[in-house]
C-alpha cells in the first residue's frame, strides 16, 4: 500500500506528520458536533418545566465551537497538503534534473528524451497527488477506525465490534485490486511514454518521412500508439469504476448493519435511543476514511507508476568521479577490456597513449570499437579492466568539472543551438569578444559567410537548418577553437560534408595539433595521412600502430584499407569526370 523507496525520495515528513494529526483532530471535532447535537435534541425532548436556558445553550455553543474549529482545521489540512505537493515536485524535479547533471554525458538506458520530459513534468505531477492526498489519507484511515472503536464501545460494544471487524473489507478490496491495478498502471505509463516518444521521434524525422514519403506509414504507427494508449485508459477507467463501485457497496452495507445493531440494542438491549442516534451518526465515520482512501488510491496508483520510472532513472549506474586536478593532458589507456551490459568483448586489451601536444588518429571499420574509446576518454563508460588515466592520474580520481574543463569534443552530430552566433560562442566561452569570435571564423573560413548574412546575430535555426552541413561542422569547430581547451577530440568531424568543408577543417586539426593534444576519429583514412601517429583496430583490437608511412610499409590491415579507400574514391572521381 505504501512505497517505502517513494516516501524515502521526499524530505518533508513532518508535514505529513502534522496533516495526519490535524486530520485526527478533525474527526474528534465531529464526533463532539454529533454528541453535543445529540445531547440538544436529548434535552429538548426530555423539556421540563425546571430546564434552565443554558441547558439547551451550552450543547449549543459547543457545537458552533467545534463547527469553526473543524472549519479551521480543514483550511489547515488544505495548507499543509498544498505545502506537501509544492515541496515534493520542488524536491522531486530536482532530484531528476541533479541526477541527469551527474549521468554527464551517459544516456539513459530505456528512457528517451520524451520519455524523461514526460516523468519529469506529469510523472511528478501524479506524485503529488500521492504525497499530499494518499499518503495522509492513508495513516489517517488507519487511525480513525481505532479511535471511534474506544469511543463508541462505552455505549455499545456489540455495535464497536462489528463494525470495527468490518472496516478490513475496504482495504481487503483495495488490495485485491492493486494487484490488477499495477499492471494497468504500470502498462499506462509503458504506453504514454513509447506514444510520447513516437510521436517526438515523427517530428523529428518530419523531413525525412515527407522525402521518402512515408508520413502516410507514419501516421498509421502513431494511430496504432494512439489506439492502445486509448485502450488502456479505458481499461484504467473501467477499473477505477469498478473498485469505486465495490467499495461503496462496502462502507455503505457496512453503515447499514451498524443501524440494524443500534435498533436491535435499543429494542433487546436497552441501549437509549439517544444513543443509539449517536451511534448511528457516528456510524458512517468508521468508512468514510477509508473510502476517501479508495478514492485516492487510483492517483496513488497512476503517481506509484510514474514513481518506478523516476526510481528507474534515479538508480541508473553513475560514472565514479573523484576531486584531483588535471595538471597534464597525458592520456594514457592501458590493458583496457569493455563489454556493454556484459555481453561480448567490444574491447580486448587495447592501450593507447596520447601525448599533450601532437595528432594521433584511431581509424579501423565499422564496429572495431572507435566510438567505445572515445567513450573511455570522455568519462561516458568506465572499463570492466583496465584503467583510463590523465596525466598520469585515473580518471575516475579526477574532478570532472576539472576535466571537462580541458576537454572539447566536436562529432558529426555536435549541436548547435537555436540562438544567435554570438550566443552560440559565449555559450563555449563567456568572456570571447567579437574579434576572437571572427578570428575564429576566418580559420574554418567562414567568416565572409557570416558578414553577408545578417553577422554574429543571425539567428541559428533549430538543428541548423538554415546553413548547410559543412558550415555547420566548421561552425562547430570555430566555436571549439575559442574554448582554448588543452584535449581535442574530432570523432567523424568531416562526416557527411563536402571536400572543401573538410579540407578547411582538417588543416585546423593539423594546425591545432601543434600546440594541443588532438585525438582524431575518422573512417576516412586520406584524413589521417598527416597524424604523428596512427592506431589501427579490429573488431575490438589494436592490431597495429604508428605513422601513415609505417603502417603502409608494414601492407597490413591498414595500408589494405587505405589502398581500397583510395582505389574507390578515384573510381567515384573519374567516373564523375566522365559524366560532365
Amino acid at each position: 500500500m505504501i512505497n517505502r523507496k517513494l516516501l524515502k525520495l521526499i524530505d518533508n515528513h513532518k508535514h505529513i506528520i502534522f496533516t495526519v494529526i490535524l486530520m485526527v483532530c478533525g474527526l474528534i471535532t465531529n464526533i463532539v458536533i454529533t454528541g453535543s447535537l445529540v445531547y440538544l435534541i436529548k434535552e429538548v425532548a426530555n423539556h421540563s418545566d425546571d430546564s434552565s436556558v443554558w441547558t439547551y445553550l451550552w450543547p449549543a455553543l459547543i457545537a458552533i465551537i467545534s463547527i469553526i474549529i473543524r472549519y479551521l482545521l480543514s483550511i489547515s489540512v488544505g495548507y499543509l497538503t498544498d505545502i506537501i505537493g509544492r515541496q515534493a515536485k520542488k524536491d522531486l524535479r530536482q532530484k531528476v534534473y541533479n541526477k541527469i547533471v551527474r549521468l554527464g554525458v551517459r544516456t539513459t538506458d530505456g528512457m528517451k528524451v520524451a520519455g524523461l520530459t514526460q516523468v519529469s513534468l506529469e510523472g511528478v505531477e501524479q506524485l503529488d497527488l500521492y504525497y499530499s492526498t494518499y499518503i495522509p489519507q492513508f495513516f489517517y484511515a488507519l487511525l480513525a477506525p481505532i479511535i471511534l472503536f474506544f469511543v463508541t464501545v462505552w455505549f455499545d460494544w456489540r455495535f464497536s465490534l462489528v463494525l470495527l471487524a468490518a472496516v478490513p473489507l475496504i482495504p481487503l478490496s483495495i488490495i485485491a485490486i492493486s494487484k490488477y491495478a499495477k499492471r494497468i498502471f504500470a502498462k499506462y505509463w509503458g504506453k504514454y511514454t513509447a506514444m510520447g516518444d513516437k510521436f517526438l521521434d515523427s517530428i523529428q524525422g518530419l523531413r525525412e518521412l515527407k522525402i521518402f514519403k512515408a508520413d502516410a506509414y507514419q501516421q498509421t504507427k502513431m494511430n496504432e500508439a494512439s489506439e492502445e494508449f486509448r485502450v488502456i485508459t479505458m481499461k484504467v477507467l473501467v477499473m477505477q469504476l469498478a473498485s469505486t463501485t465495490i467499495m461503496d457497496i462496502v462502507a455503505y452495507t457496512g453503515a447499514g448493519i451498524g443501524v440494524l445493531i443500534a435498533i436491535i440494542s435499543v429494542l433487546k438491549w436497552g441501549l437509549s435511543p439517544f444513543s443509539a442516534l449517536f451511534l448511528i451518526l457516528v456510524a458512517v465515520e468508521f468508512f468514510l476514511p477509508l473510502r476517501a482512501l479508495g478514492s485516492a488510491f487510483h492517483v496513488a496508483m497512476n503517481g506509484a507508476s510514474a514513481g518506478q520510472k523516476i526510481l528507474s532513472l534515479l538508480a541508473e549506474e553513475e560514472t565514479p568521479w573523484g576531486t584531483k586536478e588535471v595538471t597534464n593532458a597525458n592520456i594514457e589507456i592501458k590493458d583496457v577490456t569493455f563489454a556493454y551490459n556484459g555481453h561480448a568483448n567490444v574491447l580486448n586489451d587495447v592501450s593507447m597513449t596520447f601525448k599533450e601536444q601532437g595528432m594521433v588518429s584511431i581509424v579501423g571499420e565499422s564496429g572495431s570499437g572507435k566510438s567505445t574509446i572515445v567513450n573511455l576518454i570522455t568519462g561516458a563508460l568506465r572499463p570492466q579492466f583496465g584503467s583510463v588515466s590523465v596525466g598520469g592520474k585515473l580518471l575516475e580520481t579526477l574532478s570532472r568539472e576539472s576535466y571537462y574543463s580541458n576537454l572539447a569534443v566536436i562529432s558529426y552530430n555536435t549541436y548547435i543551438f537555436n540562438d544567435t552566433i554570438r550566443n552560440n560562442f559565449k555559450l563555449a566561452n563567456k568572456d570571447v569578444t567579437d574579434e576572437e569570435i571572427y578570428a575564429a571564423l576566418t580559420k574554418v573560413n567562414l567568416a565572409d559567410f557570416v558578414e553577408a548574412n545578417g553577422g554574429l546575430d543571425k539567428v541559428i535555426n533549430e538543428d541548423a537548418l538554415n546553413i548547410s552541413g559543412g558550415e555547420r561542422q566548421r561552425l562547430a569547430v570555430a566555436i571549439n577553437l575559442v574554448t582554448n581547451k588543452a584535449i581535442y577530440i574530432f570523432d567523424e568531424a568531416t562526416n557527411n560534408i563536402d571536400i572543401e568543408s573538410e579540407a578547411i577543417i582538417m588543416a585546423n586539426i593539423k594546425e591545432l595539433s601543434k600546440k594541443k593534444a588532438v585525438i582524431v576519429i575518422s573512417h576516412r583514412l586520406a584524413n589521417v595521412v598527416p597524424s604523428d601517429y596512427i592506431y589501427y583496430m579490429e573488431n575490438g583490437e589494436l592490431l597495429e600502430s604508428g605513422n601513415h608511412d609505417t603502417l603502409m610499409a608494414n601492407n597490413s590491415g591498414y595500408a589494405k584499407l587505405f589502398t581500397t579507400q583510395k582505389a574507390l574514391e578515384e573510381g567515384y572521381m573519374e567516373c564523375n569526370y566522365e559524366k560532365a
